[in-house]
C-alpha cells in the first residue's frame, strides 16, 4: 500500500520561507516522478512544481520560478519544496503526489491527472 505524507506547512509572513517535506512508502521511490500541487479555497488545483524520477528535470509554475525549489532525496524516500519570498497568493493546501506509472514523464506538464498517489495535504498560510 502506497502512503504519501506531507509535513512542514504553517503560518508565515509574506516574504518568509517554508520547507515542505513529503515521504513516500510502498513503492520504489526512485522510479516515480513526483510533484507538489496546491489548492486554495474556491480555486482549482494547480501544479506548483514537479520533478522527474531521476531528479534531473524540474517543472515550475511560472509564478513560483526563482522562489521555489523542488528536490528529492532518493536515499530517504523524501521530496522537498523550499519556498522562499512567499506571497499572500501562495497560501493554499499543498499536496504531494507520485505519478501513477513507473518511469513516467508526468513531470513535464505537472498535471494532477497523471499522478496516482496523493497525500492528505499540508496547509500553508501566508499573512501580510
Amino acid at each position: 500500500q502506497v502512503q504519501v505524507v506531507e509535513s512542514g506547512g504553517g503560518l508565515v509572513q509574506a516574504g518568509g520561507s517554508l520547507r515542505l517535506s513529503c515521504t513516500v512508502s510502498g513503492l520504489i521511490f526512485d522510479e516515480y516522478a513526483l510533484g507538489w500541487f496546491r489548492q486554495a479555497p474556491g480555486k482549482e488545483r494547480e501544479g506548483v512544481s514537479c520533478i522527474s524520477w531521476s531528479g534531473g528535470r524540474q517543472y515550475y509554475k511560472d509564478s513560483v520560478k526563482g522562489r521555489f525549489t523542488i528536490s528529492r532525496d532518493n536515499a530517504k524516500n523524501t521530496l522537498y519544496l523550499q519556498m522562499n519570498s512567499l506571497q499572500i497568493e501562495d497560501g493554499a493546501m499543498y499536496y504531494c503526489a507520485a505519478e501513477g506509472v513507473r518511469y513516467g514523464v508526468g513531470d513535464l506538464w505537472c498535471r494532477g491527472n497523471d499522478f496516482g498517489y496523493w497525500g492528505q495535504g499540508t496547509q500553508v498560510t501566508v499573512s501580510s
